[in-house]
């Protein structure tokens, strides 16, 4: 029995619901969120489709004692809106307040259904509401960890591979740091069919900075356009969770603790059935370490400052 649950069933967490019931991912789904007749409806469309799927999943709502024998749990809740406020601009630490009131009201019921699984969560900002969610719900360092720069990954991929004319899976390395503005891409761990993206940057006279700076507003562009995005972060989270169950030791980066720096901060990790198993330090270079350190060290400050002002 592959049992999941969600807690937020905004457009992330009905994606990630969608992906789980049509692919067959769940056995057994949950369906937490604040808005009742929101999560019986989508409960209801859920089951509506299943007359024309080849496989079933039983999907219950609002009911945190579900927890206790829940395999994965998504924490995908939120507010969107806050995006829209003046001094956002797309900035992810706008949700700070918001989310950080959705974790005190959720983290002792998380704590209280006796949930022993796995978390995965993306809301934002994510590594530092991950760490938050972490210490107050008593979870181990290993079990919670975050989508992070999984999706900034991607989007690199898919901007590389355009610019390459080659399928995005066919690019391979990592974005790391801040699921935020302080990220970067770690060009020397890229590889386009297997080359080094710096060799053939170089001999096509590339500019790397001007890809890394379209990956990293390419979140900002899909919600400029439908205020919100959903199918590219519910899919990293649902392929984050399939790595779990299967206990796949598969090596994708995530927002998970680092010990060196104190912080939950994206980084590569191996994901298998306990969650994080271990963390992977790959050689960067120089530059590379110190917009690291960079990186981690803003989401340390900025989430210090922020809790304090939200006391």
């Amino acid at each position: 029995m592959r049992k999941y649950a969600i807690i937020g069933i905004g457009h992330v967490g009905a994606a990630v619901a969608y992906t789980l019931v049509s692919k067959g991912i769940a056995d057994e789904l949950t369906i937490i969120d604040t808005n009742e007749k929101l999560a019986r409806a989508e409960q209801l469309d859920l089951q509506d489709m299943q007359g024309r799927i080849d496989t079933r999943t039983i999907i219950k709502i609002n009911d945190y004692s579900e927890l206790a024998d829940t395999d994965i749990l998504f924490i995908t809740a939120g507010n969107i809106h806050a995006y829209e406020e003046p001094q956002a601009q797309g900035n992810r630490w706008a949700e700070f307040t918001y989310t950080k009131e959705i974790v005190k009201d959720i983290a002792p019921k998380i704590k209280a259904s006796g949930f022993h699984g796995v978390a995965i969560d993306t809301m934002n900002p994510c590594d530092a509401i991950t760490q938050y969610l972490q210490e107050n719900t008593g979870l181990s360092r290993q079990q919670i960890f975050a989508t992070g720069t999984f999706l900034d990954t991607a989007r690199m991929q898919k901007v590389v591979s355009d610019k390459f004319d080659v399928d995005p899976k066919n690019v391979s390395g990592y974005v790391y740091g801040e699921h935020g503005e302080s990220q970067f891409t770690a060009w020397s761990t890229v590889q386009v069919n297997g080359l080094a993206v710096t060799e053939l940057a170089r001999q096509r006279g590339l500019d790397l900075t001007a890809l890394e700076e379209a990956a990293r507003r390419g979140g900002w562009e899909v919600y400029v356009g439908k205020h919100y995005t959903n199918w590219a972060i519910a899919t990293c989270a649902v392929k984050l969770s399939q790595a779990v169950l299967a206990d796949a030791r598969a090596a994708y980066i995530c927002s998970c603790y680092s010990e060196k720096y104190g912080t939950y901060v994206g980084q590569p990790a191996i994901i298998g059935k306990h969650g994080v198993e271990e963390v992977t330090t790959l050689p960067l270079t120089d530059e590379e370490e110190a917009k690291f350190k960079h990186s981690a060290d803003t989401i340390k400050e900025k989430f210090q400052l922020l809790d304090k002002q939200t006391n």
